[in-house]
């Protein structure tokens, strides 16, 4: 236990000096981690060891990555994207397989050896590939988007890649039938659990309004889905994959969602630096002028091909450099493929290892080349949306309007926004609430509103408005903390219990503040005076009178909040101004 605890605070302080270093410098992320890894590792300071077994543990931050990347993409929309997905995917893939199997034969490979080679290095990093977008903003871009269809295409590659090694082998593959069939009834079967069984299982759980359980139980459906295709001898980060997709429609994506993105980000941070704590770079020392060459053939033989894709579809020079660049490096999948292929004989350890090495250096090698590219190819503005012309760029904004929640409130601005067919993101944690809403193509999420994460993963940040109507006064003071501190350009309409909470959010500077029964007593007041005899001209006066004297009271109150005296003086004279304006309606 003492060990594993001097070993994390050895990783958590190399990342600390490191990390902050290489983003100052616009290297990124990525190569820091990979730095601080190599600094701990078993060839740095030797402070670290056990570098494989760290390695297997941190892919779940790539199983976690992936799910979350698929909550992000709707059914329909994976759909309507499938020739992009096809198109992309197996023109990269199959060109820089032959590519980089022509040019390892060239060296003196079999053909066998050179094509289990080529058709493992063809495949690239999604992490690597997916944390670069991220921190460029380059997602949601077109340019993104084709970007991750490749990625996509070659998770969905694994699996016949992994059934032709044998072949390539000379061994017996048959068993291997088996196995995609199950893997082809596991998929089958979780998109009938997505469709039917997981929404009212969730539902359930969230009526218990227990944190902790909603955490751990999406911690188990994610990992769940991975270990069922792993045990399947398929790739984890698919099984991730598809049921987020499958989640992509459900009201409890945004919660989903939140919970896990700790979990990702920590692990995905331990698997680079597990990357760079692999690296052995006395295979480099050894024979620098072999790992050199196969890193430049990776390297080069890649970009070639998806540079070549990008002129074909007539995107702009600069973006092509920067797209063949990106995805040039090999993937995490190819220490697994390596080692199989080691395994069945088709190559000797020496070269795996060196195949090793040459992926890890790509991986490190592709933010430096990035920068140099960005810095020597400068693109003009409206490159990134040019970055596939001819297709349609799908809409990733927000709604302008974030409605946090849907009770007897909210839901009367909800139901007038549908009328006017005006999009807004709504947010509950009433799931009874929730299920209603969504019936008329509401996006309607359940989540807890006073946690940071989720505003942002509602896109608050992009909104206009955000209607706050959640029934509990002090979380509703938390969630205006929240946004006044990290959303200040966002107007809030916020609905207040009573005066008290009325006056504590006219405090915190929320100028649309609506009470929530103030309007409807003014109106039974002014029925009772009618009642009593009184004219409805003199009554109408009365609560208009009343309503100005009232408000403007409220005011002063909030401006004399920080000194006593004036506040007791404040509210004598306002008791008195209100009792004299109800006694003769003409003052």
């Amino acid at each position: 236990m003492e060990h594993f605890f001097a070993q994390a605070l050895v990783l958590l302080a190399a990342t600390l000096v490191l990390l902050p270093i290489f983003q100052r410098i616009g290297l990124g992320s990525i190569l820091g981690y990979l730095v601080a890894g190599i600094a701990v590792g078993p060839l740095g300071l030797g402070l670290i060891s056990g570098a494989e077994s760290v390695l297997h543990f941190a892919e779940l931050g790539v199983v976690l990555m992936l799910f979350l990347v698929g909550l992000e993409l709707e059914p329909a929309h994976l759909w309507a994207q499938r020739n992009r997905l096809v198109g992309l995917g197996a023109s990269q893939v199959l060109l820089s397989s032959a590519g980089l199997a022509a040019a390892f034969w060239s060296l003196g490979f079999s053909v066998n050896q050179s094509l289990a080679i080529g058709a493992t290095l063809a495949l690239s990093s999604t992490a690597f590939v997916i944390q670069m977008l991220v921190e460029t903003n380059q997602l949601g871009t077109p340019q993104g988007r084709a970007g991750f269809s490749i990625l996509l295409f070659q998770d969905l590659a694994v699996i016949p890649i992994i059934l032709l090694l044998p072949l390539l082998a000379g061994t017996q593959a048959d068993g291997n039938s088996p196995q995609l069939l199950a893997g082809l009834g596991a998929l089958i079967a979780m998109g009938f659990a997505g469709r039917y069984l997981l929404n009212p299982w969730l539902g359930w759980l969230a009526k218990l309004r227990n944190r902790d359980v909603m955490t751990a139980s999406a911690l188990l459906l994610v990992l769940g889905a991975a270990g069922l295709m792993g045990y399947l001898g398929l790739s984890m980060g698919l099984g991730a994959f598809v049921a987020g997709v499958l989640l992509a429609n459900s009201p409890y994506r945004e919660q989903l969602e939140t919970d896990i993105q700790p979990f990702k980000g920590l692990l995905l941070g331990l698997f680079f630096l597990a990357i760079g704590m692999t690296m052995d770079l006395r295979l480099l020392l050894d024979s620098p002028f072999t790992i050199v060459l196969y890193l430049f053939i990776l390297l080069a033989v890649k970009a070639a091909v998806l540079m070549a894709i990008g002129l074909v579809r007539k995107v702009p020079w600069s973006s092509t450099v920067k797209f063949g660049i990106l995805l040039s490096q090999g993937g995490e999948f190819a220490f697994v493929l390596l080692t199989q292929a080691k395994g069945l004989g088709l190559v000797d350890a020496d070269t795996a290892g060196r195949l090793n090495l040459v992926v890890a250096l790509s991986m490190a090698s592709t933010p430096l080349l990035l920068k140099l590219a960005t810095t020597l190819l400068p693109s003009p503005d409206k490159t990134a949306t040019e970055a596939l012309p001819e297709e349609e760029a799908t809409p990733s904004e927000h709604p302008e309007v974030v409605i946090a929640g849907l009770g007897r409130f909210g839901q009367i601005t909800a139901r007038m926004l549908v009328a006017r067919r005006i999009a807004f993101t709504a947010l509950d944690s009433n799931p009874d609430e929730i299920k209603l809403l969504r019936r008329y193509g509401n996006e309607v999420f359940f989540g807890d509103v006073t946690r940071l994460d989720l505003l942002q993963n509602a896109g608050l940040e992009r909104a206009k408005v955000l209607v706050l109507a959640i029934d509990h006064a002090e979380d509703a003071l938390k969630v205006v903390d929240l946004v006044r501190s990290h959303f200040p350009n966002v107007a809030i309409i916020a609905r207040a219990r009573d005066r008290f909470h009325a006056f504590e959010l006219r405090a915190r500077g929320v100028e649309l503040v609506v009470r929530e029964t103030f309007e409807s007593a003014l109106k039974s007041a002014k029925l009772t005076f009618m009642q009593l005899g009184v004219p409805e001209s003199t009554a109408i006066e009365l609560v208009r009178n009343f309503r100005a004297v009232d408000e403007a009271l409220l005011e002063e109150q909030v401006a004399h909040r920080e000194d006593w005296d004036k506040l007791l003086e404040t509210n004598r004279r306002g008791r008195a101004q209100l009792a004299s304006l109800l006694s003769d309606p003409d003052q």
